[in-house]
């Protein structure tokens, strides 16, 4: 509670009138018991004061590397109703900006990642302050420049031998997508054949996306003991300034995704547990 508060409060009540006798009693306090009243108001004050000010900061949990659950079968892409075997994942959440700071709970993501021999899987549970979509895209839900709205993505680099490559998937609240084969200078689409479900909650302000990307575009030879290098973003708003979200912070000047030496590890937990 600050003293402007107590100062308000103060100024809302009237004058009290005390009797004579109270006040004559009041002069008769010995020493010891006046510093004993003040300490004990003082003591008030601060621990009141305390209170207001050690309310903690919001703060993100942070990982390293994010673990990939295995599946021996295929699972449906339903956001709504999410396969039992997302239980299985252990997310990674963020909810810092891209250069690590300023966390905002409030546009908290949370990831999980399951794998198969043929299909890599992504769960994205995005809470939202405001939610800034386009309302046109390709007859397939495509939408080139979707990263000028509201977006999930997923940065993606199954050869690490290949630093400035990887592989680059969007989704929007409102279940437009966009898949791109980065390299520099370059940025051609994917065309991976990638399946999602995307569902929108207005009233918990949270949005979930579910993405099927097959294998064969991501690694021809997939080798699930291999370590994978990859990134997650957030982005949310339609003008500046807008919300730049990271799982493992560029640290750049300016907002900059496009970092591959600032990605995390993917690991691809054994299916013969």
């Amino acid at each position: 509670m600050s003293w402007s508060l107590f100062r308000a409060c103060g100024e809302s009540y009237p004058d009290l009138a005390l009797k004579p006798s109270f006040l004559q009693d009041a002069e008769n306090i010995n020493e010891s018991v006046k510093i004993a009243l003040n300490l004990s108001l003082w003591l008030v004050v601060s621990s009141i004061s305390m209170m207001s000010q050690t309310k903690t900061t919001p703060s993100c949990p942070t990982t390293e590397s994010v673990l990939a659950a295995p599946v021996d079968h295929e699972i449906p892409v339903n956001a709504a109703k999410p396969a039992p075997e997302w239980q299985s994942a252990t997310p990674i959440v963020f909810c810092r900006d891209w250069q690590g700071k300023d966390p905002a709970p409030d546009r908290e993501t949370r990831v999980q990642v399951l794998w198969s021999a043929k299909t890599l899987f992504l769960r994205f549970e995005c809470r939202y302050r405001e939610l800034h979509v386009f309302d046109d895209s390709e007859p397939n839900g495509r939408r080139d420049q979707l990263w000028d709205r509201d977006v999930a993505e997923a940065f993606l680099q199954p050869d690490p031998t290949r630093p400035t490559e990887y592989k680059e998937f969007e989704v929007s609240p409102n279940g437009f997508w966009i898949d791109l084969d980065i390299s520099p200078g370059q940025k051609p689409d994917l065309k991976s054949g990638m399946r999602r479900s995307v569902i929108l909650d207005e009233r918990a302000r949270t949005w979930i996306a579910e993405l099927a990307i097959p294998m064969k575009a991501l690694a021809p030879d997939f080798n699930p003991s291999a370590v994978w290098r990859v990134n997650f973003f957030r982005v949310e708003g339609n003008e500046e300034p807008r919300g730049y979200y990271a799982w493992r912070p560029t640290g750049t000047p300016q907002p900059n995704f496009h970092v591959p030496s600032a990605f995390g590890q993917m690991r691809f937990l054994s299916s013969k547990r």
